[in-house]
């Protein structure tokens, strides 16, 4: 039984799109999806070839598609591309966060 399980790939012609997936726990995820066979669309700020050439390993489809989240227009343009991209959208993982750091008296 686990044998069979090592190769499943239950999530074979799922699209998935993971915010805040460029490293850290949106990274992982993002490889969990992939892993279990999902397309991937990867989001996050900074350097995404590492993201892209780590999900892509898997050997699903994995694209990266940018926008800042934090303004409505452009999150709601960022499903529209995600969409056309992989071709629909099945999983959404909503991973992004922003941090602001200052002394608690300047917050």
């Amino acid at each position: 039984m686990a044998e069979q399980l090592a190769g499943a790939k239950p999530l074979a012609g799922r699209k998935a799109a993971v915010t805040g997936s460029t490293s850290g726990i949106g990274l992982a995820i993002a490889e969990a999806l992939a892993r279990a066979g999902a397309d991937v669309a990867l989001n996050g700020f900074g350097d995404n070839a590492p993201a892209l050439a780590s999900v892509g390993a898997f050997g699903t489809k994995t694209v990266f598609v940018g926008a800042d989240l934090s303004k409505g227009p452009d999150a709601q343009k960022w499903v529209t591309d995600v969409q056309a991209a992989l071709g629909g959208l099945d999983i959404l993982v909503n991973n992004a966060g922003i941090q602001h750091v200052a002394p608690v008296d300047e917050f």
